[in-house]
């Protein structure tokens, strides 16, 4: 089954299946499913086609995929323009949303420390 250009897997549940959808998320899937009537369980090659034009159209009804990603992007690129806190933590590559940088984010930061070794150096085979 495909939606949007995307190919559901046809051995998972529909309520995970959907999940494999940009911005469709367990909650969401749930939400579509509940409007079409389908059993969360189902398996998506199992789907009659008047139940997968049903989704479809469900689907189509949320901002999922290209469009939601454009969104993000420019709601991005507004933050980066202005000038704010979290347009400048964006453009140097950091964390946005107040996570600690010590610790965490090294390899975005570009400073990965190597754990020490025990000392040995190994000794070559001849």
């Amino acid at each position: 089954m495909r939606i949007l250009g995307i190919t559901l897997p046809d051995n998972k549940r529909m309520e995970m299946a959907l999940t494999a959808l940009y911005g469709v998320g367990r909650s969401r899937a749930q939400q579509i499913l509940d409007k079409a009537g389908i059993d969360y369980g189902k398996i998506p090659k199992d789907l009659t086609q008047d139940e997968e034009n049903g989704i479809r159209k469900i689907v189509e009804s949320y901002k999922i995929e290209g469009d939601l990603k454009r969104e993000i992007g420019a709601n991005v690129k507004r933050l980066k323009d202005i000038k704010t806190y979290r347009g400048i933590r964006h453009i140097k590559k950091l964390p946005v949303k107040g996570q600690r940088t010590k610790t965490n984010s090294r390899t975005v930061r570009g400073n990965v420390r190597k754990t020490m070794g025990s000392g040995r150096k190994k000794e070559e085979k001849t």
